[in-house]
């Protein structure tokens, strides 16, 4: 399963990875109304965990735009604001369930089935991307007859880049994405670990490649395209 965590509060996002990730559910973590709306709108979640008081874009107007969008993924709103307007206002503005803090780990594990049951449930074994396959259990990437095992921080920046092969991901984007809020990691970490992925491609003949943008990002191409 694969979890949209749009919560600012970094050590609660944090929190709520751990949670879900003990789960062997992936995860995703946008720290402002805005990146949420943004990655949400891919349709590739299966589950959002989204806050109500965000910064640039709030929870509510979150919901509403995903919905007006066509984005049937479902939502739980996970907030303080607990009054019963404001859980009125959640679920008219398109959340599917509305929990209040502080909750407890256990229901929401709970409320998080019970939503992907009602939707029916889609656990995805792999991604694939042109000529490209990861397998998302055993975090092995293929192309043709060739196979190369990617580590942790390889294995989830591939997953970004062939969930969102048309997005251009800033270093930083990558440094909060993979690393995480908290960590002491600086582009010279992205550098090193796209250059293990593009010999990984190399490797395995992949007509992908990681392209670079000057001074914007990276992104997945196909072909010839060449960086700028």
């Amino acid at each position: 399963m694969q979890i949209l965590v749009v919560e600012d509060e970094k050590r609660l996002a944090g929190a709520l990875r751990q949670i879900f990730e003990d789960k062997k559910y992936m995860v995703d973590v946008a720290c402002d109304g805005r990146d949420g709306y943004d990655q949400a709108v891919s349709g590739a979640y299966d589950v959002i965990i989204l806050d109500v008081m965000l910064p640039k874009m709030n929870g509510f107007d979150v919901a509403k735009r995903l919905r007006k969008d066509g984005v049937d993924t479902p939502i739980l709103m996970l907030t303080a604001k607990d009054t019963v307007p404001d859980k009125v206002s959640g679920l008219d503005s398109g959340a599917d369930d509305y929990m209040t803090k502080p909750f407890s780990p256990e229901e929401l594990l709970a409320r998080v089935r019970a939503m992907t049951r009602r939707k029916g449930e889609v656990v995805l074994d792999e991604i694939k991307q042109g000529d490209l396959t990861l397998n998302l259990s055993s975090c092995d990437l293929i192309s043709g007859t060739k196979s190369v095992h990617l580590n942790f921080k390889e294995f989830e920046i591939m997953k970004l880049f062939m969930t969102n092969p048309t997005v251009v991901f800033t270093k930083d984007d990558l440094l909060t994405k993979v690393w995480g809020y908290d960590s002491d990691a600086v582009d010279n970490n992205v550098e090193v670990y796209v250059s293990f992925l593009r010999k990984k491609l190399q490797f395995l003949g992949s007509q992908q490649r990681i392209v670079s943008l000057r001074k914007i990002g990276y992104r997945l191409a196909e072909g010839d395209e060449r960086d700028d």
